[in-house]
């Protein structure tokens, strides 16, 4: 009897040194609108849009100060399917079958998540999916891929309105079949319908479910992704601000490279209401993630919990003439990621290595201590860039892949510099030094030669191992 007993304790304070994970994921989130990273810029790349026209992001700031702020971070490709694809499972996105918006997952792929599942953590994902095909909204997808409590997944849609139903979640507002849309009056929703909301209430409810076995909880909002619409009363916080158009935006109408051409008709004018409404979104995010920072607090597990804040994407909001995504400039394919791990990661650390969403499972299960189960990665692990003394850690020798869901262009980047290559255009190499805003080609430039031989090569090599369908095509311009 008594050799059961010991055991029994030694069982119960292993699970209690297992560290947590929460994931907050937000949806095509421009990361200059985050305080944390307008502080590592230049006061020109923090205020692009004019002198103090900012969102205030005190709690996502604060998981900065508490840990480390990555600096490089990208999308592998900056799509919302792909890049949560390759996010889960550490793949680049041509290997899972989610490479493009609305496919879904490779039937027994593993993800973080399966291999956390069993090693006996409790899994839990709530909000935006966008994994399982074409299924819109898909609730409860059938196939979890490792989140054993998935009732508040769904697969597509951003929606802004949510509530609980006899059936089960849904969402709130009407739908008009014949033109296939969606209408939800914002300024009716609470902070417990709107959708940001209805998901943080959500996620609270599983910490304090699961608050005495370890466990993985991923939140997926899907706020700021159009429509740029908010609840009261961030829908009127930042009206008063006179967005300025971004230097890039002029400059990008005169001279502009081929694959950037190639896409939607330029933005010419800053449509101001949706610009307000944008930082609204990123407000009522901060405000959430302070709600359950103090939860975690309040339960007694902050210090055994690893923090994760990131997104699937940016959202480039003017800059380069365009909105949205799809390209590999910084505030398209870079993406917020932020770490708060107590007595394991420093705070106030800074990363600037270049690291992709690919690397984030094998990371994350290096921190956590899990040494078994592993599938085969395309990541690397990166676990020492967090986990060591340094306040500012900095790999040049690391270059990452990125590529693009319609198969436009492909780039390699480290911390300083980034080379593009597509089928449209001649190569371009951005020196993110000496021109931040991306609009100049050093490629042929002086003093360069070297630095575009050596990213050519390494471009070249990880597009043959990960299978690039452009590479296989044999259609890119490599002069």
């Amino acid at each position: 009897m008594y050799s059961v007993i010991v055991l029994f304790s030694t069982i119960t304070f292993a699970q209690k040194k297992q560290p947590n994970l929460l994931i907050i994921h937000t949806d095509e989130h421009n990361y200059r609108t985050l305080g944390c990273y307008r502080d590592i810029m230049s006061e020109e790349q923090a205020f692009i849009w004019g002198k103090d026209v900012c969102v205030k992001t005190p709690n996502i700031d604060q998981l900065a100060k508490k840990g480390a702020l990555c600096s490089s971070f990208y999308a592998a490709s900056p799509v919302c399917t792909p890049s949560r694809a390759s996010f889960i499972s550490g793949l680049y996105p041509i290997a899972t079958g989610s490479y493009k918006n609305d496919l879904p997952l490779n039937d027994g792929l593993v993800t973080f998540a399966e291999v956390l599942k069993k090693q006996g953590y409790a899994t839990t994902y709530v909000g935006k999916w966008h994994l399982d095909g074409d299924a819109k909204p898909g609730f409860e997808p059938a196939r979890k891929f490792g989140f054993d409590d998935n009732r508040y997944m769904f697969n597509r849609g951003h929606y802004k309105g949510m509530e609980e139903k006899a059936e089960g979640p849904g969402f709130k507002g009407k739908f008009n079949k014949k033109k296939k849309t969606y209408f939800y009056d914002v300024t009716t929703a609470t902070d417990e319908s709107f959708t940001t909301d209805f998901l943080a209430n959500r996620t609270i409810d599983a910490i304090k479910r699961d608050k005495n076995k370890p466990f993985c909880i991923m939140v997926s909002i899907p706020d700021p992704h159009g429509p740029n619409k908010v609840r009261p009363p961030y829908d009127t916080m930042y009206t008063h601000l006179n967005f300025k158009k971004p230097h890039s935006l002029t400059e990008n109408l005169i001279s502009a490279p081929e694959w950037n051409a190639f896409t939607k008709k330029s933005v010419k004018e800053l449509d101001q209401h949706s610009m307000a409404q944008y930082f609204g979104m990123v407000k009522c995010i901060d405000d959430n993630v302070g709600k359950i920072m103090d939860v975690l607090k309040q339960e007694g597990l902050d210090q055994n919990t690893i923090v994760v804040f990131t997104s699937d994407h940016g959202d480039l909001m003017g800059e380069h003439a365009r909105h949205n995504k799809g390209l590999p400039y910084e505030t398209s394919a870079g993406i917020p990621f932020i770490m708060k791990y107590p007595g394991k990661v420093k705070g106030s650390k800074l990363i600037n290595t270049a690291y992709t969403t690919a690397d984030f499972a094998p990371t994350i299960l290096s921190m956590m201590g899990v040494k078994d189960g592993w599938p085969k990665f395309h990541g690397k692990d990166m676990s020492d860039a967090f986990l060591n003394k340094e306040k500012v850690v900095s790999n040049t020798d690391r270059i990452v892949y990125i590529t693009n869901a319609a198969s436009r262009w492909v780039a390699a980047a480290n911390q300083r510099y980034k080379l593009v290559l597509s089928p449209n255009d001649s190569p371009w190499l951005f020196d993110l030094e000496k021109d931040p805003n991306e609009l100049i080609n050093f490629y042929n430039k002086r003093g360069y030669k070297e630095i575009s031989e050596r990213f050519l090569k390494e471009l070249k090599k990880q597009m043959q191992e990960f299978d690039e369908p452009l590479f296989k095509l044999g259609t890119i311009r490599y002069k």
